[in-house]
């Protein structure tokens, strides 16, 4: 398989060469599982380990490698892990806060070209968990698909109630409804994938992602459970990984997601809430926080009900929660930076 059929396309190729030392190759991240790495190029797929100066001098996690990563390895001539040496600058990312109190970011997925946020509309049809993917995407550089699956399982004019909703939050991402039980959608969702481009799916445990990447492979490669009584998802995909289709294209299918810390996406919000970015053209101060100042077009489309006070409310929280804790993300790291410069002349130090 030729690396262009893996995705690399000439935005690596103008970034790759500079990374690339004698005696290694280019390959591509398939799985991650702790310290260890599944690697493909163009010959043949292997796991891999990181090379020590690798492990030893990053200094954040984000600068590990994550499924969908091109990475710059050393083949070993006998039996035996590649080495990884050096990642290749990334085109897009996909990542959240990190589950817990930790204020750092968690890698979910990188050079994605699209991301399928599948939302199931018998349970799991939720407008703020919604926005969280969308923006999480938006702040990566991905475009967006939302995948309304398991429309079997609810009358037709419940669906056409769930896409009008959508349509009036202002939501204008692509919206796909399908059922992996008729197969009602699976055709048009094909037709979407193109070769040589990278798709993911995200999604809450139980909306059906891995139920969906069996039917595309044609067979039950992937273990599915049902979903529980509560109407929650039982969890069945435990890691990422990056699957090559049968038609060219490639799918990585990610574990369901509970908790969606956001941080650091301010800059993003105005497109995924493009619809409130217009109506804030209409306010009286060019600076409006939009929290109650007197002339604020936005407060006054949620009293007059053009805007939906549940969108109005997940926006400021989004909005409140993504700059406090960017803010202290960017603290953490001018900290650690300090402390690291400390170390080095410390060291330089001890050696004079």
């Amino acid at each position: 398989m030729e690396l262009t059929a893996l995705g690399f396309d000439g935005w690596f190729e103008q970034r790759a060469p500079a990374l690339l030392q004698a005696g290694q190759g280019l390959a591509r991240v398939t799985a991650v599982d702790r310290n260890a790495f599944l690697i493909r190029s163009e010959g043949a797929e292997r796991y891999a380990e990181l090379a020590g100066k690798l492990r030893f001098e990053t200094q954040s996690a984000m600068d590990l490698p994550c499924v969908g990563d091109w990475v710059c390895a050393q083949w070993p001539a006998s039996e035996g892990p590649a080495l990884i040496h050096s990642v290749v600058p990334r085109k897009t990312l996909l990542r959240r806060k990190r589950p817990g109190t930790d204020v750092e970011f968690q890698l979910i997925a990188a050079n994605i070209d699209v991301a399928f946020i599948v939302q199931a509309c018998d349970h799991d049809f939720n407008m703020p968990r919604l926005d969280r993917y969308l923006l999480m995407a938006a702040e990566g550089h991905i475009a967006a698909r939302i995948i309304l699956s398991k429309t079997d399982l609810i009358p037709p004019e419940k669906l056409q109630q769930q896409v009008a909703q959508l349509a009036g939050a202002g939501i204008s991402v692509p919206i796909l409804p399908l059922s992996n039980d008729n197969g009602s959608g699976l055709d048009a969702f094909r037709a979407l994938l193109v070769p040589g481009q990278t798709y993911c799916l995200l999604g809450s445990s139980g909306v059906g992602k891995t139920t969906l990447l069996n039917r595309l492979i044609g067979r039950e490669a992937f273990v599915t459970k049902a979903v529980s009584e509560t109407g929650e998802g039982v969890h069945t995909t435990t890691r990422r990984y990056l699957l090559v289709l049968e038609g060219g294209a490639m799918l990585i299918d990610t574990p369901g997601m509970r908790e969606l810390g956001v941080m650091g996406t301010s800059e993003v919000m105005k497109d995924t809430f493009a619809d409130l970015g217009e109506l804030a053209l209409g306010c009286r101060f060019t600076n409006c926080t939009h929290g109650g100042e007197p002339g604020c077009a936005i407060t006054q489309a949620v009293a007059g009900g053009t805007l939906s006070a549940e969108r109005y409310r997940n926006y400021l929280k989004l909005k409140k929660e993504s700059e406090f804790r960017g803010a202290s993300y960017f603290q953490k790291r001018k900290k650690d930076k300090e402390f690291g410069r400390f170390i080095k002349a410390a060291k330089k130090s001890m050696k004079a």
